[in-house]
């Protein structure tokens, strides 16, 4: 079976950067949001990228209203009748997750591959919500998707070798490098990744230093091109703690408990750069 055309589940960051470099690479691809408001967002986020390309001299005007042309929005789930591949891109909750694969697994054909950007739930627990738990799998982007080379790539329990094949060759047609783990609590990238932050935001909380000096001892002594309290905020402090709680949970490992301090921002809405304002406060 050919992939043809695409749905991508969730118009935010995620979902966004997904279904633009699946168009991109020339694939016909439905833009899903519950919320049309969320849709219209997405939608333009997608335009402003790619108006940046060809800025940039990255992209021709041609290639650029050829993408665009490619992915039709929509607030209708009922499009999944015709998606070759689903990937879904909604909020990092087991729940959530499961209740939409369910509803699309009633929806989709028979032949329809679904894939989660999930950072860090068992693949195997959200295959469980369909009836076709070899067609299922992780593929977990990088933020930003346009910029970022690796998707981390996940077979759960029952995933045949022939999906994880198709998955494999497609991420490499979107220009990325696809790495396989196992499906443990966070993979890799969030299993080092979140606990770091965590870290950070504790040295923080216990008054070690300001949040910028954690920011520049991180960047100048250990290269890295973004402070891990400035990365929580653009990850989101939400998704930060919902992960830190899964590794928490899946692991039962006090060291990766929640930073209180991360709780109370969460609580306060102060959930980084989409709420303009984080640990930083944004413009």
């Amino acid at each position: 079976m050919k992939l043809r055309k695409i749905m991508v589940i969730g118009a935010g960051q995620m979902g966004a950067g997904i279904a633009q470099v699946c168009a991109q690479a020339g694939f016909d691809l439905v833009l899903y949001d519950i919320n049309k408001l969320n849709l219209e967002k997405g939608l333009d986020t997608i335009e402003k990228n790619l108006a940046r390309q060809v800025k940039k001299n990255r992209m021709s005007e041609d290639k650029k209203e050829e993408t665009i042309k490619k992915i039709k929005g929509s607030t209708s789930v009922d499009e999944a009748a015709g998606a070759d591949l689903i990937i879904e891109a909604v909020i990092e909750n087991m729940n959530v997750k499961r209740d939409v694969f369910a509803r699309l697994d009633e929806l989709a054909p028979d032949h329809t591959i679904f894939a989660s950007n999930t950072s860090s739930l068992p693949i195997t627990e959200i295959a469980a919500a369909t009836d076709r738990p070899e067609k299922v799998i992780g593929m977990h982007f990088m933020n930003p998707v346009p910029v970022m080379k690796l998707v981390e790539i996940i077979r759960g329990l029952a995933t045949s070798d022939d999906v994880y094949k198709k998955m494999e060759d497609l991420i490499k047609m979107l220009g990325k490098v696809p790495v396989e783990v196992n499906d443990f609590p966070g993979f890799v990238s969030n299993r080092i990744l979140m606990p770091m932050i965590n870290e950070a935001i504790y040295t923080l909380y216990e008054g070690i230093a300001t949040k910028e000096a954690i920011d520049e001892v991180m960047k100048l002594g250990m290269h890295h091109p973004m402070g891990p309290i400035q990365l929580a905020d653009f990850i989101g402090l939400d998704t930060c703690l919902s992960v830190m709680e899964i590794l928490h949970e899946g692991f039962g490992d006090d060291k990766y408990r929640p930073c209180p301090l991360l709780r109370k921002y969460v609580k306060a809405g102060w959930v980084g750069k989409k709420a303009g304002r984080g640990f930083y406060t944004y413009g």
